[in-house]
């Protein structure tokens, strides 16, 4: 990942982290807790690709993971959250900029999905039984509505910081279109200038030799006049 990217990764999920821990998790809403991390990760999944939607979910999961008061097992959401990321990143469009509106708002509902159901999956296999306790059933119908409430205020904002932050012009691709396009304009100046130069080349050689014909022809009527 470049630079931009590392860096615009990291305070989103920072933010969104310490809003998890110290507003969403003690909201003691009924069944699951609104997933801001996810939602990060869909929205930078969408712009960065499968690869980097990846990598920005693993290290959000990792960082979740170790962040108090983490109850669960090192590397369990760093897993979830890679796996959601890659595949968040499968439905990037090719041209990088979504058609519809509705397009994050499926992703986000499958996410949030997908999220739980790994989740407790993987927690079915290290000996963690709280969703059998809790309902699997609850927990993805609560998950899925407090991700919708929270994605339309987020999830459009975040990918509108990350592609204004691949157009920056201070990083590298930004320069090299910076530059390529002062040298297109350099060139269609030049091409300018150098058509200017041969118009005016060209009137004044129009007007050189109809100077030379209009004396010509005076020459000619005085020696005629004068025979």
């Amino acid at each position: 990942m470049r630079l931009n990217r590392i860096l615009l990764s990291t305070a989103l999920v920072v933010v969104a982290l310490v809003l998890q821990v110290s507003v969403f998790a003690r909201l003691h809403l009924p069944g699951a807790v609104p997933d801001l991390l996810l939602l990060v990760v869909v929205a930078l999944g969408l712009v960065y690709g499968h690869t980097g939607g990846a990598l920005v979910g693993f290290g959000a999961g990792l960082l979740a993971d170790l962040a108090p008061p983490a109850d669960h097992a090192t590397g369990r959401y760093a897993l979830v959250l890679c796996v959601v990321g890659y595949l968040v990143g499968l439905a990037r469009p090719e041209t990088g900029r979504l058609r519809s509106a509705t397009v994050p708002l499926l992703v986000v509902l499958g996410a949030a999905v997908v999220s739980t159901l790994l989740y407790a999956g993987v927690g079915a296999l290290v000996g963690d039984t709280a969703a059998r306790h809790v309902g699997l059933t609850g927990l993805l119908l609560t998950a899925a509505l407090y991700d919708l409430l929270l994605a339309p205020f987020t999830v459009p904002l975040i990918m509108a910081l990350a592609r204004r932050a691949e157009n920056d012009p201070l990083t590298a691709e930004g320069a090299t279109a910076v530059a390529a396009g002062e040298g297109a304009y350099g060139r269609v100046s030049g091409l300018g200038g150098r058509g200017r130069g041969k118009g005016l080349g060209g009137l004044q050689v129009r007007r050189t030799r109809l100077s030379r014909g209009t004396r010509g022809t005076r020459s000619k009527w005085k020696g005629g006049k004068h025979l």
